[in-house]
Formats: C-alpha cells, structure tokens, sequence
C-alpha cells in the first residue's frame, strides 16, 4: 500500500537509496508517488539553487521527501499546483474578468 495514496498502487523495482531509507520508500511508496516526488526535488533543487554537495542542502531535500511521501506540509516552488489539482478558478485556469 503506497504510504501517499493510500492504495495499492504498482512499486518499485528496487529501493531508489541506499540503507533503510531507500528500503521504506521501496516498501511503502510506489512508483508513481516516487515520479512525482522526483519532479518536485528537481523544482526545490532548481528554484532553491541547491548544490548537492552541500550537506544541509541533502538534508533540507531528505525533510522535504519525507514530508512529501507522508503527506505532510512540504514546501513548494513558487506557483507550484501539484498534479490533479486545481488551480486559481478551477481545472481550466483564471477565470478572466
């Protein structure tokens, strides 16, 4: 059962990190829920400038995987709306004045 939706849902192939973190995600959390949260690092890593040999910057990244898996408050990009969302005005948009 995949710990972000709550449902079975397919998995991964293999645990995507070393040690017992990796071994949670590859137990708990699937394939899909895993994609997405790899979208938003490369977002947090970009918008952030985040270099990965800068240990509080892995650190920041393995709080927000975290909070993202468990469907906790994680933060965004600005003017992120995660996917299936609506944003501002409903599925198509603003609504124009």
């Amino acid at each position: 059962m995949c710990r972000k939706y709550g449902r079975d849902l397919p998995g991964l192939d293999a645990p995507p990190l070393p040690g017992a973190a990796g071994q949670d995600i590859f137990e708990n959390v699937s394939a899909k829920a895993w994609r997405e949260w790899q979208h938003l690092q490369t977002m947090l890593i970009n918008e952030h400038h985040l270099s990965m040999i800068d240990p509080k910057a892995r650190q920041y990244l393995s709080e927000q995987r975290a909070k993202y898996l468990a469907n906790e408050d994680y933060d965004r990009p600005a003017g992120y709306v995660p996917e299936g969302s609506e944003g501002p005005g409903g599925p198509e948009g603003p609504e124009e004045r």
